[in-house]
């Protein structure tokens, strides 16, 4: 059933790309960012309309977008015909043969990583901070049908009807599917490597969009799977599900943007607008991505490196900034309500200046030893696209973009603490923009080396041969030593990097998913005690049981919870423990082995728990202890 999976990232979009009258590797690049716009819109009209969110009611919301769209788009059609505004060059079924080629290529180096990286089975459950809260947002809208970001207040432990924003759009797309085709943790795994997937696709469409030759499109598709900082830090590290999904996406945004200044209609203006909103609801901080790209762009048009027609453009620009923000502002307003909370995270240093800059040239952020064959090789493909003017507002955008991770990585200043605010001031976010002008480069550079040493052959070679079959052979040949220089592709590397977090690990082990099972079938929809930082805040994602503490943050002293957590050895004196727990009604406490970090500590009221009277052991394995509330001196049941 992991196809299922797959396909929900692509079938919403694609209806929705259909109807828009994309076509080629845009359409198939476009869908999976298309059914991110089309959820993130739906979350907003029918959760306001008090409509169940759900499988059903996806696939109808989806059909109805896709109805409208395709409606207006014909209609504009029919006013402004059929007559594209700059030419598109057409490609033979050969080359793109060729651009499938490295799509595949840079697909199964992707796939091939991340199955390595999991330790090769889709259970594996990540150990890291973030990974508990996105499959507790999952499960919450699968079991409660809503998708409003304020729905998933209680998960965050705060008060039901507290104002409260989570970007949930990943969430909203994969809580339908919960259960019905795959678990928590095979859901999760699925929908990493379906972003993966979509990655050297997204590549390849921009690359094509905006002229690179098929041979260097299907070269910079191949290696963007090469790369440490994206997909595989982002996927290890937090882990950053939904801002990976969104990053792995912005290619396919900019290919539909191309269609603005290529053809009449609708398709460019509301196909980017979706796209964009999108983006939006995955994770706000993409909004600024994409301004940033657009930004380039629009200097790129400006400035002339970019053709363009201003006359036949300019209303379809402007309609592009209307619907834009329409569609933009409704997901982004909610996000108004957290955004205290995000720009005041803070993040320690860990580079100078000059290694940061170091990192960007080369392309290998937030590492020790940089990908040395694959950084020199984007290094040089971007001095080539600044001489043959190839996607300027590309190189422009890495230059803005590794800048803000360069001071991020190096400086404690407002200046850079405003601009990196809206990323929670985490250089590693900004680290996982660069691959996308290293991939395009390292394409530019295997491109211009192939057709020069085919040129140098002369007369010996037949002009259709110099004109295909000898420049892919060169490129292949290209992509192959580049690979086998970097170990196989970086494959162990990577792998490795993703292992760390993605294993049998301290914070959720085999013995403590045993004692979820056993609540799931004891505690009756009761909340359970536990130590928010020994893993047990994964417990409702992946057995459906209820914790007292819901985040590895935990609650504030004062609540209910907060008493619990750090006075219920005080039980037997403090009168406020024992409300706490009738308050929540709550009949078991579950106790696990391990940590969330190294060197973090037991909550102080769970320690030693069997020295109280009012406790008794129910179930233990190696890695997990229950014990359920009692009368003290009667053993009864509380």
């Amino acid at each position: 059933m992991g196809a299922f999976v797959v396909l929900a990232f692509i079938l919403p979009g694609l209806a929705v790309g259909l109807a828009l009258r994309l076509r080629g590797w845009t359409l198939a690049a476009a869908a999976p960012v298309l059914t991110f716009g089309t959820v993130a819109l739906g979350t907003l009209v029918l959760g306001n309309l008090g409509i169940s969110w759900n499988l059903l009611t996806l696939a109808l919301w989806s059909a109805v977008l896709a109805l409208v769209v395709g409606v207006a788009t014909w209609l504009v059609a029919r006013r402004s015909g059929d007559e594209p505004l700059i030419e598109e060059p057409k490609r033979s079924l050969g080359e793109n043969l060729v651009v499938l080629g490295g799509v595949v290529l840079g697909m199964a180096v992707g796939a091939a990583t991340f199955l390595r990286g999991i330790g090769g089975t889709l259970s594996t459950v990540n150990q890291d901070w973030d990974a508990p809260y996105h499959g507790n947002a999952i499960r919450w809208m699968s079991e409660h049908a809503t998708a409003l970001p304020s729905a998933l207040a209680q998960i965050a432990n705060l008060p039901a009807g507290t104002k409260y924003f989570y970007p949930n759009t990943y969430h909203a797309l994969l809580a339908p599917l919960l259960d019905k085709a795959v678990g928590m943790p095979e859901l999760l795994n699925l929908a990493a490597l379906s972003v993966i997937l979509a990655w050297p696709l997204g590549i390849a469409a921009l690359a094509l969009a905006w002229r690179m030759p098929p041979l260097g499109a299907a070269i910079a598709a191949a290696v963007s799977t090469w790369f440490t900082a994206f997909p595989y830090d982002s996927l290890w590290r937090g882990p950053l599900w939904p801002y990976v999904a969104g990053v792995a996406l912005v290619p396919a945004t900019m290919a539909i943007a191309r269609k603005i200044m290529t053809t009449r209609g609708l398709t460019g203006p509301l196909g980017l607008a979706l796209a964009v909103a999108g983006l939006t609801g995955l994770h706000t901080s993409l909004v600024f991505i994409a301004f940033a790209y657009i930004l380039m762009l629009v200097l790129a048009l400006v400035f002339r490196l970019e053709p363009i027609d201003w006359k036949a453009s300019w209303k379809p620009l402007a309609l592009t900034a209307a619907l834009g923000l329409l569609a933009v502002i409704p997901v982004m307003l909610p996000a108004l309500v957290q955004s205290a909370g995000v720009t005041g995270a803070q993040w320690d240093e860990f580079a100078s200046p000059a290694e940061g800059i170091g990192q960007t040239l080369l392309f290998s952020p937030v590492v020790a030893f940089p990908q040395w064959f694959l950084g020199v090789a984007a290094i040089v493909g971007i001095a080539l696209m600044i001489k043959h003017r190839t996607m300027l507002w590309v190189v422009g955008a890495w230059i803005l973009l590794g800048a803000l991770y360069a001071g991020t990585a190096s400086l404690n200043t407002p200046l850079i603490n405003s601009l990196s605010g809206p990323f929670y001031n985490d250089a590693w976010r900004f680290a996982a923009l660069l691959p996308l002008a290293g991939a395009i480069a390292v394409g530019e550079l295997g491109q211009t080396v192939a057709t020069g040493l085919t040129a140098k052959l002369g007369s010996r070679v037949s002009p259709q041969r110099a004109a295909f079959v000898v420049p892919v052979a060169f490129g292949l040949a290209g992509v192959l030593v580049l690979g086998l220089l970097g170990k196989g592709a970086y494959i162990g590397r990577n792998a490795e990097r993703l292992s760390e977090t993605n294993n049998e690990g301290a914070t959720v082990t085999r013995g403590e998913r045993e004692a979820y099972k056993w609540l799931a079938e004891h505690s009756k929809d009761r909340p359970v005690v536990n130590d928010r930082l020994d893993g047990s805040v994964w417990m409702y994602a992946l057995a459906g049981v209820k914790p007292v503490e819901w985040t590895f943050y935990g609650a504030d002293e004062k609540t209910n919870a907060g008493q619990i957590t750090w006075h219920l050895q005080d039980i037997d004196k403090d009168p406020n423990v024992r409300k706490a727990i009738n308050a929540l009604g709550v009949k078991y406490a579950l106790v696990g082995a391990g940590y969330v970090r190294s060197n973090s500590r037991p909550a102080p009221g769970l320690m030693a728990l069997e020295r109280l009277p009012e406790v008794r052991k129910v179930y233990e394995n190696p890695q997990a202890t229950i014990y359920e509330f009692v009368e003290p001196g009667t053993g009864k049941t509380s």
